[in-house]
């Protein structure tokens, strides 16, 4: 008991921060280790993105990002990641506080009672529950550290798997920077008996295509971050799982309290509000992987000769469950995938069929008109839908001279009638 009101340390929010970097820095540390991206592959990855860039600048009226090019080592990746990943789980976070602090008050309220277990050294007559108002910052600490090394362990393996800056799909970098992993991007070539440097060209090509969609989309990246948070904010804790961690294992024991709540956290059923959150955010997820789909390869196809296998090894890693979705449901119990993906490319390939380049991307021109789950069931008709928009909205030269001849002649009709019944005019007195 001394132990358990000596506190643990460690931040004062929700997550600790410090225990989160230090796990995620000794997963990424284990196996070969991670080494610092040296001078010559930055600039191996600087060409790389350039050469892509220059190919998607033929194939999208979207301009090019203004961040830099970065070579990630996977520790860098984590630092310059985590705070992002920090805020989208502090709602949960802040949950399973709620609910340890209420299952360790409900266990004292029972100790000291006639028949319950006694508390060594506890004053005669004190009541336990008492010492909860003094035990529930530790409890709060205890929580956070729990929480950090789940975020650490959970952003550490992402690390050491993912082979570009936001190839979970949302915005994680925080800027416009295309930002690749050259270690992970050797690990994914392994076994593909395809040239290594075709297989950087082509994920690249992917990353600087995704990361010119958020930066010239500015309303994508807060929609898909808000639809996270909002399934975050309404997480429902599965108390009588933490009720019994409580009971059988140690508190102080990070590791064996997270060995008892298993995956048992989360409530299995999400709340209405967080279906919505999940619908939207499938939406979001599946356009952008499809807008990406399409445009990589009219971008990678005429320079790369395997770009059509590269793109099916991307297609099996995101349904073998990627890494981005593994990460996100031990965090937020959130089960990420962009299930219509192959509607959403449909779409998209259906609307520059019909109506050229320029009208696939300004699809994006505002969250109101971008297409939505029930576009997806209907990728031709959607298409036609837009073109019949666009007409009925275009003004004709006719049109256009006639509001020109109007802005011209301010006095509009009827001002020659005006100056004749004037009587300050020649003839007005009558």
């Amino acid at each position: 008991m001394e132990l358990l009101l000596g506190g643990g340390g460690g931040d004062d929010g929700p997550v600790n921060s410090e225990l989160a970097r230090d796990v995620a820095r000794q997963v990424v540390a284990q196996d070969a280790g991670d080494v610092s991206v040296g001078g010559a592959t930055v600039r191996d990855v600087e060409q790389v993105v350039q050469v892509a860039s220059l190919w998607l600048d033929q194939v999208t009226d979207l301009p090019r990002p203004e961040g830099p090019t970065r070579a990630l080592s996977r520790a860098e990746w984590v630092e310059l990641t985590l705070p992002l990943w920090e805020r989208l789980t502090a709602p949960v976070a802040e949950g399973l506080q709620t609910a340890m602090s209420s299952a360790i008050r409900e266990q004292m309220s029972q100790l000291g009672q006639e028949g319950g277990p006694e508390i060594p050294g506890l004053p005669p007559g004190m009541n336990p529950a008492a010492l909860m108002g003094q035990m529930e910052p530790m409890v709060r600490r205890m929580s956070a550290s729990m929480f950090g090394a789940q975020v650490g362990q959970a952003v550490g393996t992402l690390a050491t798997e993912i082979v570009s800056g936001t190839e979970v799909g949302i915005p994680v970098t925080g800027d416009e920077s295309v930002a690749i992993l050259p270690a992970n991007v050797a690990a994914f070539a392994e076994g593909l008996e395809v040239d290594a440097g075709e297989v950087h060209l082509y994920l690249a090509v992917r990353e600087a295509a995704r990361v010119r969609l958020f930066a010239g989309v500015p309303w994508l990246g807060p929609q898909l971050l808000g639809a996270v948070e909002q399934y975050a904010r309404d997480i429902r804790i599965n108390t009588d799982g933490i009720e019994e961690a409580v009971r059988k294992a140690d508190p102080q024991d990070h590791e064996a309290m997270q060995e008892a709540l298993g995956d048992s956290l989360f409530a299995t059923e999400p709340s209405p509000a967080q279906q919505a959150a999940l619908a939207r955010l499938e939406t979001l997820l599946a356009l952008v992987e499809g807008w990406v789909d399409v445009v990589a390869a009219q971008a990678a196809d005429q320079h790369l000769p395997h770009a059509g296998a590269l793109a099916e090894a991307v297609r099996r890693r995101r349904a073998s469950g990627g890494p981005a979705e593994k990460t996100f449901a031990s965090l937020v119990g959130l089960e990420l995938r962009p299930r219509r993906l192959r509607d959403a490319a449909n779409l998209f390939a259906a609307l520059e069929s019909t109506h050229g380049q320029t009208a696939r991307d300004e699809a994006w021109g505002h969250p109101d008109v971008a297409p939505t789950a029930a576009d997806l069931d209907d990728p031709l008709g959607y298409a036609e839908r837009r073109g019949a928009a666009q007409e009925d909205v275009s003004i004709s030269d006719a049109d256009i001279e006639r509001l020109l001849s109007s802005a011209e002649d301010p006095s509009g009709p009827g001002t020659d009638d005006q100056q004749q019944d004037d009587p300050g005019e020649p003839g007005g007195d009558r």
